[in-house]
């Protein structure tokens, strides 16, 4: 890797200085208008970055479009070869990137060097397995007819990306449409926008054709939204909310997508699990990222007979988390994100304690630590399940139990929900945990593992008929979402 594809730390402030969007291989500003970046542990603006417009966006689309018809001619290998050679450039970067991530998303900094890691590792996984992708061979019913099938590039993917993991999240969308053939036009949340820049000149810097991928920032709202429904993009990749993704669906009805929403999953502990097992995965999957995560531990339905030793034992791992400023070392958890987050988990608990939740841990905001944003890791029992609390997505660290009595009525409690993403089931009856994991309607079901465990190559999204989402992130799924399967039919000689 040589130096000038390396981002040094002293340069990383100076982002807020130079241009921002990345549009057909070159770097500039939008028209007119910025926004703040705002670092949520300090609240502190980090950076002023340029609040594009339509017409940034629309040029963007042109310039993707430009370039994808000779990337998809470049040879598969090739396209790999790129992609292992991005992955360098990031792991040359991995502790500069991973601080910008953490002034500017909150995540500890150790936390923030795991996700560019896997980011580097989502880059080589598709250069890999993009080379074994198949077709196959169809027996006609007409005589003398060879029929095959072969898999070719979407086109232009409009690609939109949330706040909590704005390095990897990106790179499932990013590295499976480099290597299938496709080009990109990537709006990012604005909140860690600063971030979606300094990963942007790495890749930029590490030799990416003009127009593979093009950088446009702003609103959602604007940016975002033409994207989506500009006739120049021709998928699409979103991962977020549920309400944000049932409006991308509408808005660009027509297009294939790759949609990964939002999760409330339920982590089912029946009396005979292993509650310290079971203890320790809730509080990792509510507490990491500040419980920031689509795939968190959102509720914890426990048989009576368990639910309040497992209660108490999650809420010791939850005073023993080090809340606090997270580029400080020894810190386990750092602040919220946003506001608009903030005020809906303090709503949630307080809303359950009104109803007659207790808390264990936790349960309240912590500004001490330095801005609005911290708050403490938090556990509640005596969680109903009609309360707001057990029926939405909170992201944030919270973890509510809820006492529940038989099989029959945590599958029912399990299965009563809007949500289908990731859900879990502790128990030592393995086979009985595995008969229940078949009637659940989730992406993912882990049996004796948090709700969050996840590998890159497995397959990640929504259960039918719930509002997590369309199709499947990770591995070869992505690559298979990305690309369509065409039929060739050619005849042939008759000989004889």
């Amino acid at each position: 890797m040589n130096e000038q594809a390396k981002i040094m730390a002293a340069d990383l402030p100076a982002l807020a200085d130079t241009p921002a969007n990345f549009i057909g291989g070159a770097w500039e500003n939008a028209e007119s208008g910025t926004f703040p970046v705002v670092n949520p542990a300090t609240g502190e603006t980090i950076a002023l970055l340029p609040a594009s417009s339509r017409a940034t966006a629309h040029r963007a689309i042109e310039a993707a479009n430009a370039a994808q018809p000779a990337w998809a001619k470049v040879p598969l290998w090739d396209r790999a070869a790129l992609c292992v050679k991005l992955a360098d450039a990031i792991d040359a970067n991995l502790e500069d990137l991973a601080r910008v991530l953490s002034m500017e998303q909150g995540k500890p900094l150790a936390q923030s060097m795991g996700e560019v890691g896997k980011a580097a590792d989502g880059f080589r996984m598709n250069a890999e397995l993009v080379k074994y992708m198949t077709g196959e061979t169809i027996p006609g019913e007409t005589p003398n007819r060879q029929v095959i099938t072969r898999r070719f590039p979407r086109g232009v993917y409009a690609v939109i990306t949330p706040w909590n993991f704005p390095v990897n999240i990106p790179t499932e969308y990013l590295a499976p449409a480099i290597a299938t053939g496709n080009t990109v036009v990537w709006v990012p949340a604005p909140t860690t926008s600063l971030v979606a820049v300094a990963f942007m000149r790495v890749l930029a810097e590490a030799g990416l054709p003009e127009g593979l991928i093009n950088l446009v920032l702003g609103e959602g709202a604007t940016v975002g939204d033409e994207i989506v429904v500009n006739p120049g993009t021709h998928a699409i990749g979103f991962t977020g909310s549920a309400a944000t993704g049932k409006r991308i669906a509408e808005r660009g009805a027509g297009k294939p997508m790759l949609l990964e929403l939002g999760g409330n999953g339920p982590m089912i502990v029946r009396a005979d699990a292993d509650l310290d097992k079971a203890a320790a995965a809730a509080a990792d999957g509510a507490f990491g990222n500040a419980g920031q995560i689509c795939a968190a531990t959102g509720r914890v339905l426990a048989h009576v007979d368990v639910a309040t030793p497992l209660a108490e034992k999650i809420a010791e791992h939850a005073r023993a988390h080090v809340v606090g400023d997270p580029m400080h070392q020894g810190t386990t958890m750092g602040p919220l994100n946003n506001a608009a987050v903030a005020t809906k988990v303090a709503q949630h608990v307080t809303e359950a304690i009104a109803d007659g939740a207790r808390v264990l841990a936790g349960g309240k905001a912590l500004p001490e630590a330095g801005s609005d944003l911290f708050y403490a890791p938090t556990v509640l029992d005596g969680v109903t399940p009609e309360m707001r609390i057990a029926r939405e997505e909170t992201f944030g660290p919270i973890v509510p139990v809820i006492a529940l009595g038989d099989d029959a009525e945590l599958m029912r409690v399990a299965k009563d929900t809007e949500y289908g993403l990731s859900m879990s089931i502790f128990s030592n009856d393995i086979e009985t945990a595995m008969a229940m994991s078949g009637e659940l309607s989730a992406g993912i079901v882990n049996i004796n593992e948090g709700t969050t465990y996840w590998e890159i190559h497995m397959p990640f999204g929504g259960g039918s008929g719930t509002k997590s989402g369309i199709g499947r992130i990770g591995g070869k799924h992505t690559l298979e979402a990305m690309t369509e399967v065409r039929s060739v039919s050619v005849p042939l000689p008759h000989f004889g």
